[in-house]
């Protein structure tokens, strides 16, 4: 199953990617139970199929079963109101609101000596907020007070079971799937001090998207193809079969920390390439557009614009 977060009137709604169409499962369900006589069905549905994806990532199996049967309804039944054109929706972050989003840093061999550092003996973590997310198509804000803003290709994690010192043999029961995120960094700032986090959390700089891929169709997260290009030239081409730290390593190191609960994100670490190792340095611009591509999950692509107002 392919599921997307979209903006409505309402509020975020979460579909099921169905073809060319998008369907709202809280509707569908609703409208399912409706037609079996079933009492309260728009207040089960809130329950049983909550249009907020972590509230549905919460409800684990169940949730998903339901999804499914909501999903077969809509197909039979090609009723209005459940389903939508997807180029006419605006896509937001696939977990709008994720309780935590955790990144993993030098992950990639080629990326850490690119940038001069040590390969680390254990995984590099900081960590972005809520208000750092785009969806798939919304711009990236390039903030006034900054000219070195750099894009980073990067396999997410989206957790769907709690957990804390999980093991790793035991790590992928708690994936719920697989998304994309641009690690988009401020370099300046984040080059100010020996922490990264300041460059990594400016508003509406990050997106994540277009799908969360649930983990039944991603077999091999641990071998996919990841590229970034920028105005059509490929800055960066790599696979998920050179991090230095495999997910289920990931995962059991930061559920030693703390708990991993459904809805979190874990960014994975970028491969080589990236804008300011270059020679000369290749950072975004007003106008450029940045398509980052992982094998079996899709394409995000976004523009870049100039935050208005005169430069700090």
């Amino acid at each position: 199953m392919r599921l997307v977060s979209f903006d409505t009137a309402y509020g975020a709604r979460l579909g099921a990617v169905d073809g060319d169409e998008v369907v709202d499962l809280n509707a569908a369900y609703a409208a399912l139970l409706e037609s079996r006589g079933a009492g309260r069905p728009w207040a089960r549905a809130d329950t049983d199929v909550p249009a907020d994806a972590t509230a549905f990532l919460a409800e684990g199996p169940d949730a998903r079963r339901r999804a499914e049967e909501a999903v077969a309804f809509a197909r039979a039944r090609r009723g209005r109101g459940y389903r939508y054109a997807r180029r006419d929706l605006a896509l937001l972050p696939v977990v709008p609101r994720p309780p935590k989003v955790i990144c993993v840093g030098l992950n990639y061999r080629d990326h850490a000596e690119e940038t001069g550092a040590r390969i680390p003996d254990h995984p590099v973590f900081f960590n972005k907020f809520a208000s750092c997310l785009i969806g798939a198509g919304r711009p990236i804000v390039i903030p006034r007070v900054s000219r070195q803003v750099d894009y980073e290709a990067e396999l997410t994690l989206v957790i769907g079971r709690a957990g804390r010192y999980i093991r790793e043999a035991d790590a992928y029961a708690h994936v719920a799937g697989y998304t994309i995120l641009n690690d988009v960094s401020v370099r300046d700032y984040q080059m100010r001090t020996s922490q990264w986090m300041v460059g990594k959390v400016f508003d509406r700089t990050t997106p994540v998207g277009p799908e969360l891929v649930t983990a039944d169709e991603v077999p091999h997260p641990d071998a996919l193809r990841l590229a970034t290009t920028v105005n059509g030239r490929v800055l960066q081409d790599s696979n998920t079969r050179n991090m230095i730290f495999s997910l289920p390593r990931l995962i059991a190191s930061i559920s030693e920390i703390l708990t991993l609960e459904p809805g979190d994100l874990i960014a994975t670490g970028t491969p080589a390439g990236v804008g300011f190792a270059r020679k000369p340095p290749v950072f975004l611009r007003d106008g450029d557009a940045v398509v980052v591509e992982i094998e079996s999950l899709g394409r995000l692509e976004n523009p870049v614009v100039q935050e208005s107002g005169p430069p700090e």
